[in-house]
């Protein structure tokens, strides 16, 4: 036992050693367009469900790359704001998948051609959704919803026109590494589960628990049953965003389909939580309907991704499988280790920035979520109390609001509405 726990913890540690720089890197320029690209902007590009409309969604979501939490808050945001109801779900999809964060990790534990997947399926999925989508939510239950929505918003800051930093001041850079700062540490419960859980269940689960559950060797029939039990697998998993990632390479060293895996991986927006979250905006009727789309576009663009990189001759082979532990590393002086030591650097020079941003003038209209530690810019919160003393907390998501609802001292409930 003592020696699988070891094994389990040196195999995660041997793939945060891999994917240090690029979480740095992946993390750094998410916070960077954060604070420079304007949100109103992207509100009023998103007013319909056509295919500019949608296009523009990916280009938006995927500059605003963030956490599946905080990507269902801020595509709800849009959507009370004006934003079409297809529109804003494929910006929550752009904002999960074409991260750049995301393919660089893929392509370090698994190898190139699931970093381009990602984004390949990333854009498939955008245009599943936008051709399945209205045609299941119509747009009359989708009103119903806004108004439920608009009518539960405190509109607190509603007015108040939201302005991009400046890249050319230290404030505005400043700003940039709250973004990157709140962000790191938002993540860092799916991060180090993630990692930890990978590590264990590419120890401890035996090779053949996964062949006995993903079937193989029945061509095309097992390529559908694998993309189709992949994101069942995430939403039972509760771990999303970039966590994934160190579960697909443990599941793709133990046998699971090319498919399957990256079906999984898409799945983030279907976990257990979230479709609490769904239910909470939509209603029951509407989470249903996004359950069974989200579902088959991911099962879809998993199978379709596969069945083009197989067509094309690029598709991973079986034999690339590593079938030993994912998170084996040769640690050295080498070129993933100045890569990480340049990283660290990097951040160490981000969180100065982040600490002197009172200093610099920065900070301005920012607010901590004191759940998950997210950067939140008050004109345009995920969620916010307005307190019985008048003061107000900021949240990324209805999420985190909940739970501090339910942990807050009573006499720092909201008031009654």
């Amino acid at each position: 036992m003592a020696n699988t726990l070891w094994h389990s913890l040196t195999d995660a540690a041997g793939m945060l050693w891999q994917t240090l720089w690029a979480l740095v890197l992946g993390f750094g320029l998410s916070g960077a367009v954060q604070a420079f690209v304007s949100r109103a902007r992207m509100q009023r590009a998103l007013g319909e469900a056509s295919p500019a409309s949608l296009a523009r969604a990916g280009f938006f979501g995927a500059v605003s790359s963030s956490c599946s939490y905080a990507a269902t808050a801020l595509a709800k945001t849009l959507f009370v704001r004006g934003a079409d109801f297809t529109a804003a779900q494929a910006f929550a999809f752009a904002s999960t998948n074409l991260v750049i964060e995301l393919g660089v990790v893929l392509w370090l534990l698994i190898g190139w051609q699931f970093a381009v997947a990602e984004f390949v399926g990333g854009a498939l999925m955008v245009a599943l959704i936008g051709l399945v989508l209205p045609r299941v939510v119509r747009t009359d239950a989708a009103d119903v919803a806004r108004v439920g929505l608009t009518a539960d918003a405190h509109g607190h800051h509603g007015d108040v026109e939201e302005q991009p930093r400046d890249p050319r001041t230290m404030a505005g850079w400043s700003d940039a590494a709250a973004y990157t700062v709140g962000d790191l540490t938002m993540l860092r419960r799916e991060l180090v589960i993630g990692f930890l859980v990978a590590g264990l269940l590419d120890t401890a689960v035996p090779l053949s628990f996964w062949r006995s559950l993903f079937v193989n060797g029945h061509g095309v029939w097992s390529a559908i049953e694998n993309a189709v039990l992949g994101p069942f697998l995430a939403i039972i998993s509760f771990v999303c965003s970039i966590g994934n990632v160190p579960l697909a390479a443990a599941l793709w060293a133990d046998g699971i389909g090319f498919g399957g895996v990256l079906a999984f991986v898409f799945a983030d927006l279907i976990t257990l939580p979230l479709l609490v979250i769904y239910r909470r905006y939509y209603g029951t009727r509407i989470t249903a309907k996004l359950l069974a789309v989200f579902w088959a576009t991911m099962s879809l663009a998993g199978l379709a991704v596969q069945g083009l990189f197989d067509a094309a001759g690029i598709a991973p082979a079986s034999t690339s499988r590593l079938h030993k532990h994912v998170g084996d590393v040769t640690v050295g002086w080498n070129a993933t280790s100045v890569l990480d030591v340049v990283a660290l650097v990097v951040l160490a020079g981000i969180v100065v920035l982040y600490r002197q941003r009172d200093r610099l003038g920065a900070g301005a209209n920012l607010a901590v979520d004191p759940i998950c530690g997210m950067t939140v810019d008050m004109t345009r919160p995920g969620a916010l109390f307005v307190h019985d003393d008048g003061t107000t907390t900021y949240f990324c998501s209805d999420h985190c609001k909940h739970r501090f609802a339910a942990t807050a001292p009573k006499s720092r409930r909201p008031a009654p509405s």
